[in-house]
């Protein structure tokens, strides 16, 4: 495999027809997941010359825990449907790669479980439920299995409309189960009915719609660690979030998977960090396949970037070792953008990178 696009390609072949389409497709008529690549493309880079790159440091921090480079795994949902060893294989990848994972609510497996496979940092995504028990229940979990923070997931109320899922009629299959999901006795997805997937069903019981700013306060109090809310693609939106307690933003629409025609996150990216203004850290996920991506979103004034499928199509083509070797792609990738750009740390990637 040559790059994030080819392990796309073979995992398509491997991950079972209705599964991959969960996994690649988006909400409706998939505009925004196509704009959100497109939105990439469109960024062109003022490059430097005549500056000794002959060494460079790819390491950074988030959250000050020390990462090999800008780039995180992103919470992506049931792991098993791409490859047995589903979210420890993919911890295990993580670990190998130098960087951070942050595990799903809606994982194959368990978060403790998932925590003990690796002992590298970890943190842990959340959803606010209908049932604030079975949250803050969930919350002390993570807490007590040692995840370094929260990521609060802010847009999804109710989940988008996925068209592809409808028509696969997609659930997962028997014997896997939304292993966090289990305290609540919701951990078994319903079949899918004519104008709802499995998974459709499963948020309508469990996502609290009427979530307002003053429960990032509320998750922080509780668990006492840093909260990073995701979701975010306005400024006013970002600033509300830093306001009521949160130590990072992340600059997201979900993979193109709730609101279609909304707004692509590389062209948001920069009202956030601007509105942000160092009050807390913000990263960025959304149509990330290249090296110069990462180096586009750190110009923009991203801390880092989070991964979400490529690392998923890996780990369905060689597990643990395919999963790494998406990262190690990437991490290449952002490597050579980074000398040809004429930086040699992240701290020289700067706004004079991005052509007007």
């Amino acid at each position: 495999m040559f790059n994030l696009f080819d392990y796309e390609n073979a995992a398509r072949e491997l991950i079972e027809p209705a599964a991959f389409g969960y996994q690649v497709g988006g909400a409706n008529d998939e505009l925004t997941l196509r704009e959100n690549r497109r939105a990439w493309d469109d960024i062109a880079v003022r490059y430097r010359t005549m500056v000794d790159v002959s060494t460079r440091s790819l390491a950074t921090t988030v959250l000050g825990t020390p990462v090999s480079m800008p780039v995180l795994v992103a919470p992506t949902a049931m792991q098993k449907l791409a490859h047995p060893d589903g979210e420890i294989g993919m911890a295990r990848a993580a670990e190998q790669a130098g960087t951070l994972m942050i595990v799903s609510t809606t994982a194959t497996i368990g978060l403790a479980e998932v925590a003990a496979s690796t002992p590298a940092p970890k943190w842990f995504q959340v959803y606010i439920y209908q049932s604030r028990e079975y949250t803050q229940r969930l919350i002390e979990r993570a807490v007590a299995a040692g995840y370094q923070a929260l990521v609060l997931t802010v847009d999804a109320p109710f989940l988008g409309r996925r068209e592809r899922d409808i028509r696969n009629g997609f659930t997962l299959p028997t014997g896997m189960h939304i292993a966090n999901a289990e305290i609540s006795g919701m951990d078994v997805v319903p079949d899918a009915t004519a104008d709802a997937s499995g998974l459709m069903q499963h948020f309508r019981g469990l996502h609290d719609p009427s979530l307002t700013p003053k429960d990032i306060a509320w998750l922080r109090d509780l668990s006492g660690l840093p909260i990073v809310v995701k979701g975010i693609v306005r400024g006013d939106d970002a600033v509300r979030a830093i306001e009521h307690g949160a130590s990072a933003i992340v600059v997201s629409n979900h993979g193109g998977r709730q609101l279609d025609t909304s707004v692509a996150t590389a062209r948001v990216l920069a009202e956030v960090v601007t509105a942000v203004d160092g009050r807390g850290e913000v990263y960025v996920d959304g149509g990330i396949r290249r090296g110069t991506d990462v180096l586009k979103a750190l110009a923009l004034g991203a801390r880092a970037v989070l991964l979400g499928r490529p690392p998923v199509w890996g780990l369905a083509v060689d597990g643990t070792a395919g999963a790494r070797h998406v990262l190690e792609l990437i991490r290449e990738e952002f490597d050579l953008a980074m000398a040809l750009a004429g930086c040699r740390t992240v701290d020289e990637i700067t706004a004079d990178l991005i052509a007007s």
